[in-house]
């Protein structure tokens, strides 16, 4: 059976790249291996994807903690600790876990008042069978892993059951040599938005990396897209759009787009912790030259102040990042 559906196999028809897609598609497989394991535990960063249950928009959050708060709990899951609970720790982890995710999950899980204030993706990540897709990305190393499932809530957060676990090549993804947690900032409010405010609009225009959450009839994928300041456009304060530069060849994102457009795109400011949340709808546009173009409508926006606890240290652009953007 093929691991692509058809919306990803109609883009590599159109492009003419099946066969790569073929080569590159063997990598994709459900279990976790070592390598892949190892790397989970020492990310501070999972980045998640779904489709709300409730509305149906597809959103991207961050969820953060110490390194171990993320983890293969078997040949094919992958267990993430949300609960912020002092018995919910990872063995030897400090600090808590945070973001507006996390922090909306585990108000949600308690007696608070107001279970579903917060993220967006807060009754996603409780409900049993939701189709998640994940990315883990390591600024340190330009390594990045997605594993693609079911999730099933548990005592301290959720597991995935993997569909999908690969891992792509360092291509656009900016290194950060460090970062460190700062466990006395505070979150702020988020604050909803019914379109791109200017100040929303420079923070897009400054953005050097974001994530793209997807959907298909048969599950969810959350990739990662990178680029010079200046490669994501704001067109007018419900669109933007960026160049969709050359990747592995498989189309996943692009395909799960020409199936389904709705999507989720999640900017993080690396210095500061803010997080911008957008939900909307995309298409792909392709110029005579073989270009690609992405829109995206906005239909709904989030951004919470100080969201993510991390401190990362500045950039060094991917030396494949075209110089110019479009």
């Amino acid at each position: 059976m093929s691991v692509y559906h058809a919306g990803s196999r109609a883009l590599q028809d159109l492009v003419g790249v099946r066969d790569r897609a073929d080569h590159v598609g063997r990598s994709l497989g459900q279990d976790i291996k070592p390598v892949a394991a190892a790397f989970l535990e020492i990310q501070p960063l999972l980045v998640v994807g779904a489709a709300d249950p409730e509305t149906g928009r597809v959103w991207a959050s961050a969820l953060t903690g110490s390194p171990g708060f993320v983890r293969a709990s078997g040949p094919r899951q992958m267990s993430v600790i949300t609960n912020t609970g002092q018995d919910s720790q990872p063995k030897g982890a400090r600090g808590s876990v945070g973001c507006a995710a996390t922090a909306a999950w585990a108000r949600a899980t308690t007696d608070n008042p107001h279970p579903n204030d917060g993220d967006p993706l807060t009754t996603a990540l409780k409900t049993p069978g939701t189709h998640i897709g994940t990315i883990a990305l390591d600024p340190r190393t330009r390594r990045r892993m997605r594993l693609n499932g079911r999730l099933r809530p548990t005592n301290r957060g959720f597991a995935v059951t993997a569909d999908q676990v690969f891992s792509n090549c360092p291509k656009y993804i900016q290194r950060r040599e460090s970062y460190e947690t700062l466990t006395d900032r505070t979150p702020g409010t988020p604050h909803p938005l019914s379109e791109l405010t200017h100040q929303a609009a420079e923070f897009i225009h400054a953005a050097d990396t974001f994530f793209l959450a997807t959907v298909h009839p048969g599950g969810a994928d959350v990739s990662h897209r990178g680029g010079n300041p200046g490669f994501v456009r704001v067109r007018s304060p419900h669109e933007l759009s960026w160049p969709d530069y050359s990747g592995n060849a498989m189309f996943l994102t692009l395909g799960n787009l020409r199936t389904d457009p709705r999507a989720g795109l999640l900017f993080l400011d690396w210095t500061t912790g803010t997080v911008l949340q957008l939900t909307g709808e995309a298409h792909t546009e392709f110029t005579a030259d073989g270009e690609r173009t992405v829109r995206f409508t906005v239909a709904e926006a989030i951004e919470t102040p100080a969201a993510l606890p991390l401190r990362w240290s500045a950039p060094e652009y991917s030396p494949a990042n075209p110089e110019r953007t479009r």
